[in-house]
């Protein structure tokens, strides 16, 4: 029977041929043994292409006993423990979709692309973003040695449609708030821009009315952020507890329990499309406004990627200053104090931003 590839040599490096499309190429070893045991299993896998999987399988098994029985619910398992805190109750929650029961005890080495296909199809955008990082996890860990999904070929994640809070439907929702501590929290949200789990933490000794200044640590990263307040934000601060918790009930609260109670308020008021998080793009929208460089904005969120800690300094933008500008407009100012952590010289260097925006 003819062989589909012949073996040769050149500068005693083996290579083999293939008889069909003349292509050549090297097959990395010098030993002779080597080289045929090579070129025989390349023949082999042209002449029985329907047992090349289970071929597969037997090699892999060799090289990992655990690879021929490892399951997707292996993999979700194997990356619950690199999460802490609110993250890994979020990776529990998502791995719970009932469209992983598509794939949860199904071989890695046996998944096809139509298997993921199929879960994307009955999934949400969740599943699509959760997939890909168990997808991306297992390829990383080389427990699949080939992608089930090229990275072209993965569906596109599209979410809805997010925008800020307006002022008119921010002072809507205070009108409407009955409970003070809630009806607070909502005006820190506004005031401070923090994320809702930040705010709902504030204690009274994070409170310095010295300097008029709160800090505290974003729960998220660690990264601590000093932030001054304006006259409103100080008013607001001044009905509620002296010592501990500034909201005691909401602190309690989880996240999801703060963003269902937000969103039965928003139907009592006629709100559609907003969540608590549109209180930071609020926030963002008026730091732009104000003057502040994109580039600069994105340091208020204080990630771990940002290379310097972020202490933001900002005055109340949208209360008017009783500075009035040579036009005759009130005068906004916004400060951002950039102070570097260990590292480069440039980022040694403190960075002041000062941006002057008139308002009518």
């Amino acid at each position: 029977m003819k062989q589909r590839f012949i073996l040769f040599r050149r500068a005693d490096v083996f290579y083999c041929e293939d008889t069909t499309t003349r292509k050549q190429s090297s097959l990395r070893t010098k030993d002779h043994a080597e080289a045929i045991t090579l070129l025989n299993t390349k023949n082999e896998a042209t002449r029985q292409p329907a047992m090349n999987l289970q071929i597969a399988q037997v090699y892999l098994q060799h090289a990992d006993p655990t690879l021929a029985q490892r399951t997707w619910q292996n993999v979700m398992d194997a990356m619950n423990p690199l999460k802490t805190g609110p993250t890994q109750a979020r990776w529990k929650s998502a791995m719970r979709d009932p469209a992983f029961d598509l794939i949860r005890n199904r071989k890695l080495i046996e998944t096809a692309s139509e298997h993921f296909f199929h879960v994307l199809k009955i999934g949400t955008i969740s599943t699509n973003m959760f997939l890909r990082r168990l997808h991306n996890f297992a390829v990383g860990m080389h427990w699949l040695h080939w992608p089930v999904l090229p990275r072209l070929k993965w569906p596109a994640v599209e979410h809805k449609e997010r925008r800020a809070i307006t002022a008119d439907e921010h002072q809507r929702i205070i009108e409407r708030e009955l409970n003070p501590e809630i009806r607070a929290y909502y005006q820190l949200l506004w005031h401070l821009g923090g994320s809702q789990t930040d705010i709902a933490e504030l204690t009274a000794q994070d409170i310095d009315w010295k300097d008029r200044t709160d800090s505290y640590q974003r729960r998220k990263t660690g990264v601590p952020v000093i932030i001054t307040f304006g006259t409103d934000a100080a008013s607001v601060l001044e009905s509620l507890p002296k010592f501990g918790p500034l909201f005691p009930r909401m602190a309690r609260i989880k996240e999801n329990l703060r963003a269902k109670m937000f969103i039965k308020r928003l139907k009592t008021v006629g709100i559609t499309g907003i969540s608590l998080h549109s209180y930071r793009y609020a926030w963002a929208e008026r730091a732009k406004v104000a003057g502040m460089a994109e580039r600069i904005l994105g340091t208020t969120s204080v990630h771990k990627s940002t290379p310097a800690l972020a202490v933001i300094r900002y005055p109340f933008w949208w209360e008017k200053q009783k500075r009035p500008s040579r036009s005759g407009a009130g005068v906004l100012r916004l400060r951002l104090e950039l102070r570097s952590g260990p590292g480069s010289r440039r980022r040694r260097n403190q960075q002041r931003l000062w941006a002057s925006v008139n308002t009518l």
